[in-house]
C-alpha cells in the first residue's frame, strides 16, 4: 500500500531524530488518518537498518491489538504473534501489570522497538503520579526500550494528568508532540471526510411532578436546572427513536450509492445497548449487531461486521478509538459520557476516506451543551468554511417506518416507594419521564461507571486470564 505524504514526512522525521539519539518521538494525527500503516512502515525501515531486533506494541484493546499485528506482519513480512522465531507481539495496555520478570528481560537482551497506540490512556511524569499502566512503562520501558514511538489522535487525558513519556511547554502546559497532523490537514489531503454533526433538540418540554409543571424550550434549558439528567435523556424512547430514525433514513440514502455503508450507535450500558436493538427491529425491522465488554468474544463481532453487510453495530466502550470499520458513515451518539477526547474518537469512526462513491460523514447527538461545545471546536478545524453542526428539532413524524400512535403517548414509569413524583413529557413527542425524587442542583448526576472511569473499563472485558496464560513471546527468551 503506497504511503500518504504526512506518513512518508513523520517516519523521516522520527528516524532523523532517532539517529540524532532521541529515544522517544510522539506523533499526533487526527483519527483515521492512518497512524497504524504508518508506525507499521516506520517499524520495517528499522529492522531493515539493523537498528532494532524486535518490535512490541501496546493498545487499548484486543481488536486494535489485532490490526496492528496483522498490519505489522504484513508490512514487515515477519510473524508477530510472540512465539518462537517472531519478530515481536501486539498487546493490550491491560496486559502491562501481568508481564513477569522474564518478559521485562527481553528489554535487556534485545534491541526492542516500542509502539505506544493512544499514548494518552497512559498517565505519568513520574511513579508519584502514573496510574497503573504508566506506571509499567516508566519502570520497566522508559529507560530500557531502544527506541519508542507513541501514537496519539487526542493527545489529553479527562483528568488533565500529564501523558506518560511526554514534554509539555510551559508556561502553556500544551503537550510538545514531534509531529502534527490534524484534520484539517487531513481533509485537505482527502485522507479524512468532512463531518457534520447534527443537534437534534426539542423546543416544547414540560416537567411535570405532583406540585406544578415546568416547560423548557430546549434540552440545554433542561439540564440547566438540574430536574433530570442526561442519562433520561439518552434512555427516553422519544428522543432515541427520532434521533435513530434520522439517522436511518440517511444512512438508506447513502446506501444507494455505498452498497455496503453502515451505521454505529454508541450506548451509554449494555441494558441501554439491548433496548436500542429492540426499538430498532420493532419499529424499522432491522436486525442490528451489538458489541459490549461483557461479550465473551467481541474483537471477533466486530471484525465480522466490519467485512460484512449488516447496516448497524450497537457498542457499549467497544468501538471507539483506533477501532477501523471504513464502511462506517454514519453516527448516533448516546451515551453519556460526555468528554471531548471521548466524542473526538466517536468522530473519527467516521471519517476514514474510502474509494466508495458517497462520502458523507454524519454524528447525530442531543443538543446537549457540552457535546455542542465539542462539535463548534470540530468545526472550526475544518480547513474551509463549511456548516459542519446543523440543529435539527424532534417532530412527530420523521418517516412512513414509524407509526404516528406510537409516539402519542409514551410513558417510563421509575416510581418508587415514596413520592413525590416527577414526569417529563416532550411535546410532538408526548414522552413521559417519571422520577421518584426530585433532585438538587448540586448533584452530580453522571456517575455512571462508564463515565466516572472510561478508561478503567474501556474494552475490558474479561479476558485477563486468556492474555496471563498466551502474553507471547515466552519462547524468545
Amino acid at each position: 500500500m503506497k504511503l500518504r505524504q504526512w506518513q512518508v514526512n513523520c517516519i523521516n522525521k522520527s528516524l532523523k531524530q532517532y539517529l540524532n539519539g532521541k529515544s522517544h518521538f510522539l506523533a499526533l494525527a487526527t483519527p483515521g488518518a492512518g497512524k497504524t500503516l504508518m508506525a507499521s512502515e516506520l517499524a520495517d525501515q528499522l529492522l531493515k537498518s539493523d537498528l532494532i531486533d524486535l518490535i512490541i506494541c501496546f493498545s487499548p484493546s484486543s481488536i486494535v491489538s489485532q490490526d496492528f499485528s496483522q498490519s505489522l506482519q504484513l508490512r514487515v513480512n515477519e510473524r508477530f504473534d510472540g512465539l518462537l522465531g517472531a519478530k515481536g507481539h501486539s498487546l493490550t495496555y491491560q496486559s502491562l501489570q501481568y508481564l513477569d520478570k522474564n518478559f521485562w528481560q527481553l528489554f535487556e537482551r534485545y534491541r526492542v522497538f516500542v509502539i505506544f497506540d493512544e499514548i494518552h490512556h497512559c498517565a505519568g511524569s513520574s511513579i508519584d503520579n502514573a496510574n497503573a499502566w504508566g506506571e509499567q512503562i516508566i519502570l520497566n520501558i522508559q529507560d530500557k526500550a531502544k527506541y519508542t514511538l507513541a501514537l496519539t489522535g487526542t493527545p489529553w487525558r479527562s483528568d488533565a494528568a500529564p501523558i506518560v513519556l511526554s514534554n509539555y511547554m510551559h508556561p502553556s502546559n500544551k503537550i510538545s508532540c514531534d509531529y502534527v497532523y490534524g484534520l484539517a490537514e487531513a481533509i485537505t489531503d482527502d485522507v479524512c471526510r468532512v463531518p457534520q454533526i447534527i443537534a437534534v433538540d426539542n423546543n416544547n418540554i414540560s416537567v411535570v411532578d405532583d406540585v406544578e409543571t415546568k416547560t423548557f424550550t430546549s434540552f440545554k434549558c433542561l439540564l440547566s436546572q438540574s430536574i433530570i439528567p442526561y442519562q433520561e435523556i439518552i434512555e427516553n424512547e422519544k428522543v432515541m427513536k427520532y434521533l435513530i430514525s434520522s439517522a436511518q433514513k440517511k444512512l438508506s440514502a447513502i446506501r444507494a450509492k455505498n452498497s455496503d455503508a453502515a451505521g454505529l450507535i454508541v450506548a451509554s450500558s449494555v441494558e441501554h445497548a439491548r433496548q436500542i436493538s429492540m426499538l430498532m427491529k420493532a419499529c424499522f425491522n432491522e436486525n442490528t449487531i451489538v458489541v459490549t465488554y461483557r461479550e465473551s468474544d467481541p474483537t471477533s463481532i466486530i471484525q465480522q461486521f466490519r467485512h460484512a453487510q449488516t447496516k448497524w453495530i450497537i457498542s457499549v466502550g467497544m468501538i471507539s478509538e483506533g477501532t477501523n470499520i471504513p464502511r462506517l458513515q454514519i453516527c448516533c451518539h448516546l451515551t453519556n459520557i460526555k468528554t471531548e477526547m471521548h466524542f473526538r474518537q466517536i468522530l473519527g469512526r467516521i471519517l476514514r476516506m474510502t474509494d466508495s462513491k458517497n462520502q458523507e460523514a454524519i454524528m447525530y447527538m442531543p443538543a446537549e451543551p457540552k457535546l455542542l461545545e465539542y462539535a463548534y471546536r470540530v468545526n472550526q478545524d475544518v480547513p474551509f468554511e463549511a456548516d459542519v453542526v446543523k440543529f435539527e428539532k424532534m417532530k412527530t413524524v420523521v418517516q412512513k417506518d414509524i407509526d404516528s400512535k406510537d409516539l402519542s403517548a409514551v410513558t417510563f414509569d421509575k416510581k418508587r416507594a415514596s413520592p413525590p413524583q416527577i414526569s417529563v413529557n416532550l411535546k410532538g413527542f408526548e414522552d413521559v419521564i417519571e422520577q421518584s425524587v426530585p433532585y438538587e442542583a448540586n448533584e452530580v448526576f453522571e456517575e455512571h461507571f462508564l463515565t466516572d472511569a472510561y478508561e478503567r473499563v474501556v474494552n475490558i472485558f474479561g479476558q485477563f486470564q486468556q492474555e496471563s496464560i498466551a502474553l507471547g513471546l515466552s519462547e524468545l527468551r
